[in-house]
């Protein structure tokens, strides 16, 4: 009878620990103090794997199968020392790049402006033009100076950006080649 009784409460014993398992969670803070959980190791950012707490949660039903982590290969690094990948550092300059870009078509169509307008006032004889003509000249000319100033100095101020962007990037330690 002991000899049933202990066989009964050994096979119930057995049968409780193989339904309970134990799952693997990954916890990291990111730089922005978001905590982040995940029980994939290799989905956490490079960056962040050397501050990865790993907690185990255990529940019941049937045990997962054993999963491996395996070294993986040195890779270039897909994001920045912030965990920051192309995407972000593209979508950082790009607005620059546009507004610089239309800065320059900009001063190149007041350079134009002003040149075949200084060349005009250049050409005509001082005796053809009345005092109001060549006062009304002078104003224009001026008016497109300030104009080519105002896109000079944005384009001054977009250069001055993306350096600052670049500068950042190289520090944070992101590729290069996404500022391209």
């Amino acid at each position: 009878m002991k000899l049933i009784i202990l066989t009964i409460v050994a096979l119930v014993t057995l049968f409780i620990a193989s339904t309970l398992q134990a799952h693997t969670f990954y916890k990291w803070v990111d730089e922005k103090g978001v905590v982040n959980y995940t029980d994939d190791y290799n989905t956490i950012p490079p960056a962040y794997r050397n501050r990865v707490e790993i907690e185990w949660v255990h529940e019941e039903g049937p045990l997962p199968p054993v999963q491996r982590m395996t070294p993986q290969k040195r890779e270039e690094a897909k994001t920045d020392i912030y965990g920051l990948g192309e995407a972000y550092w593209r979508g950082k300059v790009r607005p620059w790049k546009e507004f610089l870009k239309t800065a320059e078509a900009n001063y190149e169509k007041a350079h134009q402006r002003f040149m075949e307008k200084a060349m005009d006032f250049s050409q005509k004889r001082f005796g053809s033009w009345s005092k109001t003509q060549y006062k009304l000249n002078i104003i224009e000319l001026d008016r497109l100076k300030v104009e080519m100033v105002k896109y000079a100095d944005q384009i001054a101020e977009a250069r001055e950006a993306m350096e600052k962007i670049s500068k950042e990037a190289k520090e944070e330690k992101a590729n290069p080649d996404w500022l391209k």
